[in-house]
């Protein structure tokens, strides 16, 4: 039986294929949330800017989508306010998102 020994380039791309999983499954589950309205309103968030977010704001976000349904749309959608734990910059831009870009729900 051979062995084969990692190097370079394959050991470079290890992390990136870990990262990816991630992504896939974030968008996943941004894709569903619970109620369609959460699915259009993270659904196209995921989409459009998913995979520009750092890993930090990739973690913030996941914590986001994990919060109650309808509390999250009442966030971002303005009719509650944010807590303070989860008014970051995360937040903020999914709000933008939701006020400016977000198909009318």
């Amino acid at each position: 039986m051979r062995g084969y020994i990692l190097v370079g380039s394959e050991t470079d791309a290890m992390p990136d294929t870990m990262d990816q999983d991630r992504l896939k499954r974030l968008m996943f589950r941004a894709h569903h949330m619970g109620s369609n309205e959460n699915d259009i309103l993270f659904g196209g968030f995921a989409a459009k800017y998913l995979e520009t977010l750092t890993s930090e704001q990739a973690e913030r976000f996941e914590s986001l989508i994990a919060e109650n349904d309808s509390d999250l749309f009442n966030w971002v959608t303005g009719k509650a306010e944010v807590p303070a734990v989860l008014d970051h910059d995360v937040m903020a831009m999914i709000k933008k998102f939701v006020q400016s870009e977000a198909a009318p729900i």
